[in-house]
């Protein structure tokens, strides 16, 4: 996917289409994400679909629970989807980036030769 060190750098086109590729892959595991959680608060935490999909994004996002769940299955789910929602955040900076950092050392290995 990504040219050698060997290589010349890639071209702007080439460039600009890797990050709408990883764009996409990140938005795709945000929304496979966001629908785990939003079906897991629905069935485990027994919220209601608006209410789990609220609760869902604001976990991902970082924001933290805004309903108080009450059942022990909630909870738990509640706990383990925080911790995976850590672990998809650190996953989709990752995939933002990738183009960026390796067009950025690719451009410095060539400045060394």
């Amino acid at each position: 996917m990504y040219e050698k060190r060997k290589e010349p750098l890639a071209t702007r086109s080439v460039f600009i289409k890797r990050l709408r590729t990883n764009l996409l892959y990140s938005l795709s595991i945000i929304s496979g994400s966001l629908l785990i959680g939003t079906i897991g608060y629905h069935f485990m935490a027994e919220c209601q679909w608006i209410d789990a999909f609220h609760n869902a994004s604001m976990i991902l996002s970082g924001m933290g629970p805004v309903i108080n769940i009450e059942n022990n299955s909630g909870k738990l789910f509640s706990a383990f989807y925080a911790l995976f929602s850590g672990l998809v955040f650190v996953t989709n900076l990752g995939v933002l980036l990738t183009p960026l950092i390796h067009r950025i050392m690719h451009h410095l290995h060539m400045e060394e030769e």
